[in-house]
């Protein structure tokens, strides 16, 4: 599969990073940036780069933009004119330009709009997929293939891909501040701060993998370590009593408004 992705930053450099080690793609990545460019090229032999927009899309089966959402309509127009619509499929990383959006801009195509993580680096991102209504169900499945190399991937429809955003794009920023204050506690508490990111980056790990492999809800795995009258009742209450599940949620939905 020939997979061409215009914009190498964080967001497409976590991707390139992802699919370049699965070695299971071919890469045509463009950037404006020559330097970040030289560093991909370097790291990974096989990666064509290059800092023109159309030359890259040229023979691609998947076209991925991965741009600021404000820079979409400029670099949409410029690989329109090489953009084969009838064979290419075109996909969107870029937050809120939806499908609709694209045909706005290139008109009838098979688009997909998709919002990853930057954990695609290392095979751990949760995206988000949703295909445009003139895309196939084969081109759909293409896009679900080529983002599986990155991690979990979950085909909704497009009304659902900003509130995945917030839960897994947005959402991994919100966890790794719930880490740094579990590290805060543990400085606090007497541990220094590397043994402090230790306990709680295992901890996180403990959590994830217990609920992972049994299926459990997260309650039933609370119950299991909160005994009456213990000390572990005691901190979850203290969590309730600063709005602790409230905060979230409403993190959640805040960039939703």
């Amino acid at each position: 599969m020939n997979i061409a992705v215009i914009g190498a930053g964080n967001m497409g450099g976590a991707l390139i990073h992802g699919w370049a080690k699965s070695g299971k793609v071919t890469l045509t990545i463009a950037d404006k940036n020559e330097q970040l460019l030289t560093k991909f090229k370097e790291t990974y032999k096989n990666i064509t780069t290059t800092t023109d927009n159309a030359a890259a899309v040229k023979g691609a089966d998947i076209v991925v933009v991965v741009v600021k959402p404000w820079l979409m309509p400029t670099v949409l127009e410029e690989i329109k004119p090489v953009l084969d619509m009838e064979k290419q499929i075109i996909v969107s990383d870029a937050a809120n330009f939806t499908t609709e959006k694209l045909a706005e801009v290139l008109g009838k195509g098979q688009f997909c709009y998709v919002i990853p993580n930057i954990a695609a680096e290392y095979g751990a991102s949760m995206s988000f997929i949703a295909k445009g209504k003139d895309t196939s169900d084969e081109a759909l499945a293409q896009v679900k293939a080529l983002y599986d190399l990155c991690g979990d991937t979950l085909v909704v429809t497009e009304n659902l891909v900003g509130p995945g955003m917030m839960m897994a794009s947005c959402g991994i920023a919100y966890v790794m501040r719930y880490i740094r204050a579990q590290m805060e506690g543990g400085c606090e508490m007497g541990f220094y701060p590397d043994q402090a990111k230790q306990i709680a980056l295992q901890t996180m790990q403990g959590a994830v993998s217990l609920l992972k492999e049994t299926g459990w809800h997260p309650e039933a795995a609370i119950d299991k370590v909160t005994t009456p009258g213990g000390v572990t009742i005691k901190g979850l209450n203290e969590l309730d009593h600063a709005g602790f599940n409230s905060a979230v949620i409403r993190s959640l939905k805040a960039g939703l408004k």
